[in-house]
């Protein structure tokens, strides 16, 4: 009977998933043409050398990390921080809540699309804001400039997604024994040591697997960079994903661009590898720790 229960996600993992992984790997060992699909040649791992042999691939690797880097810790910093407030609402107040949702909740190529007129050089809100405070002496462009599209689009994509690491942690600090808090303030601990060793190790578990979750997010997000820059300019915000589709299906380089997506395959298993690593060793510590 357990069989026949999982057999309809065990199929469709096949279908959607397993086969599409299996062909990408396939098509990476040839040198197959968008135009011509069924007429590759096979090159074995000829494709794999030339993007590590390629100084743009390599750059591209680097932009995919620091924008990864900066996703998981703005996201998840600024979620903990929105949560442990929304923690602390009592009454009326608790309804605030909702209006933290919004951002994750709003479709992402309006999104993209409003946030491209805002930072506008010309007609741009945030130029006008950050001017009339005397922040600024003159419009910056802000997504055409090497320097600042990158994080432009950092700032863009976390106040984005921060919702959910928000909403995620506020659920797993309710579940946190008002005893604890209780016992700490019994034993003279500060507000700050209570959650250094009250509050960090009860969700400790959830701020693992959220950081995991919104790391192989950032690395395959690819609608709200291209809608924004397309990569640019001068490929300073192309990551692995940017960089796939453009080799794929602007210069038809299908064999190329499979190399990519195993590339960006590979990763997000040594990121899910090294998190299981962590929570195994972490649960025997705490097994060992009780056993004494």
């Amino acid at each position: 009977m357990p069989y026949y229960f999982i057999a309809p996600a065990a199929l469709y993992l096949m279908l959607l998933m397993a086969y599409p992984l299996v062909e990408g790997i396939r098509l990476s060992l040839t040198d197959t043409s968008l135009l011509q699909p069924r007429d590759g040649e096979f090159v074995g791992i000829e494709n794999y050398r030339t993007l590590l042999g390629d100084s743009q691939f390599l750059g591209t690797l680097w932009i995919t990390l620091v924008y990864t880097v900066g996703c998981v810790a703005g996201a998840v910093t600024t979620g903990l921080l929105a949560a442990l407030g929304m923690n602390r609402l009592r009454g009326r107040s608790r309804a605030l809540r909702g209006l933290v949702i919004i951002p994750w909740a709003a479709p992402i190529i309006p999104v993209a699309l409003i946030s491209a007129w805002m930072l506008d050089k010309q007609y741009g809100v945030v130029n006008w804001f950050l001017g009339s405070i005397g922040v600024l002496d003159s419009n910056v462009a802000w997504l055409s400039s090497e320097a600042t599209a990158l994080p432009a689009i950092l700032v863009i994509t976390i106040w984005r997604i921060f919702p959910f690491s928000a909403i995620v942690l506020l659920a797993a600090l309710q579940s946190v024994p008002e005893e604890l808090y209780e016992a700490a303030k019994i034993d003279g601990a500060s507000r700050l040591n209570r959650f250094r060793h009250v509050t960090v190790p009860t969700v400790a578990p959830t701020l693992t697997i959220l950081t995991l979750f919104v790391t192989i997010w950032s690395l395959r997000r690819f609608d709200l960079i291209w809608v924004l820059t397309e990569g640019g300019p001068l490929g300073s915000t192309t990551t692995l994903v940017i960089d796939l589709y453009h080799t794929a299906f602007r210069l038809t380089e299908l064999g190329l661009g499979s190399a990519i997506g195993v590339v960006g395959f590979a990763i997000s298993t040594i990121v899910t590898a090294v998190y299981f690593v962590v929570q195994s060793r972490g649960a025997a510590a705490t097994r060992r720790r009780d056993a004494h």
